[in-house]
């Protein structure tokens, strides 16, 4: 059991009992400038090498930290029982765990400015909040009778039987589907599924003809089981990375709300997110075709980005950072002048957290940081700019500023 300050005190060192009034009334915040002179005078009465001061010393709070711990110690050491008091001995606690009190409360005394807080802090005890952990792989397999898997906690092999049709999950992420012993075709009936992250999650997907898929949080695909007819046509959510296997003969398309990405084998990356003011298509090698319906299409060379408004009307963007588009497949946050509501946008996503705002803010920040970093850090990192400030209640993060 842990002694309150005043009794430590009264156990370990021979302090007089006016002292310890003061020092009560110091950390209680009511000692005036004549009560700390008197605190200052009975410190400096130790007179020894390693802590003796003058009215003129100006020493930082390391300093005085130090000297303060050295003095305890010494004291304590010399101690060679202790005071009686009227507590009984099994109240007594380790002289080590003495030490760390008085260091503490030495630590605050010469350091007004931290008084009050460990004063407001002492009267407002809470339990401290978990920890908000980063995303990781989490994904659902919705099939097309409508029932779902848990991809990441199921185990590869068969994962689900419909009628005749079995769906085996290979080690590589590939779904495979068998009818009566044999892979589907493209002369059977197309079966469509959908994979579907949380916020929170991210998932990678090899789909029957090749191609692989990298979701992001808060993300989905829905695919054929098997690509027939003339195209390699899927439709997305949030915000996808594809790697497209080659076929001349059947493009591969990506829908994304109202427009079209078409390509014949290429890489590139697709941020549809509801709550972004645009459609962007980002490029990194080949060649794709932008439209929006029956509208306006563009062509997008590598290194370039289309940004696809609301109203439908298509924009191009040249020498797009690639880095900083890819940087959440590469597992790290990456932004350059970046607005705050857009780098806590990707922060509610990969961390499952809500974001309020009790102030208007135009901020922009540049920076990196690993997505395995837990969200502590992020804000963390926000916070030495001296800019921005937070608070989090549970699983909400308010902006103070």
């Amino acid at each position: 059991m842990i002694l309150p300050f005043r009794t430590t005190y009264i156990v370990y060192m021979q302090i007089p009992e006016p002292i310890l009034v003061l020092i009560d009334k110091y950390l209680a915040g009511k000692a005036s400038a004549e009560d700390i002179g008197q605190l200052n005078e009975w410190y400096r009465q130790f007179n020894d090498s390693s802590t003796e001061l003058d009215t003129t010393d100006q020493l930082d709070e390391l300093q005085l930290g130090d000297r303060i711990k050295s003095r305890l110690f010494a004291t304590i050491r010399s101690q060679e029982t202790p005071v009686p008091v009227s507590r009984p001995r099994r109240w007594l606690i380790p002289a080590a765990a003495i030490l760390i009190l008085l260091s503490v409360a030495a630590y605050f005394f010469f350091n007004p400015g931290k008084k009050g807080q460990a004063i407001a802090a002492n009267n407002n005890k809470t339990i401290p909040a978990a920890p908000i952990l980063p995303g990781g792989n989490k994904a659902v397999l919705i099939l097309a009778d409508g029932s779902s898997i848990i991809l990441d906690s199921t185990t590869n092999g068969i994962i689900s039987q419909q009628g005749a049709v079995k769906v085996n999950k290979l080690e590589n992420g590939l779904l495979v589907y068998m009818v009566n012993g044999r892979q589907i075709t493209e002369n059977d009936e197309a079966f469509y599924n959908t994979i579907s992250t949380p916020r929170g999650g991210q998932y990678q997907v090899t789909l029957t003809d090749g191609t692989k898929v990298w979701l992001n949080a808060a993300s989905s695909i829905r695919f054929p089981v098997v690509f027939t007819g003339s195209n390699r046509k899927v439709e997305i959510t949030g915000e996808a990375y594809f790697e497209v296997e080659k076929n001349a003969k059947m493009p591969f398309i990506v829908k994304a709300g109202e427009s079209e990405v078409e390509v014949l084998g290429t890489h590139f990356n697709v941020n549809a997110y509801n709550d972004e003011a645009a459609i962007r298509t980002s490029l990194l090698e080949g060649s794709v075709k932008v439209s929006v319906g029956k509208g306006p299409r563009e062509y997008l060379q590598p290194g370039q980005q289309s940004g696809i408004t609301k109203d439908g009307k298509i924009r191009i963007y040249d020498h797009v950072d690639m880095e900083e588009v890819m940087a959440w497949k590469d597992g790290r946050f990456q932004f350059k002048s970046a607005d705050l509501s857009t780098i806590l946008r990707q922060i509610s996503r990969w961390y499952d957290v809500d974001i309020e705002y009790r102030n208007n803010v135009n901020l922009h920040f540049t920076g990196q940081l690993p997505r395995s970093s837990q969200a502590a850090s992020f804000f963390e990192k926000l916070e030495m700019t001296g800019e921005v400030h937070f608070k989090v209640e549970g699983r909400k993060i308010i902006v103070l500023r």
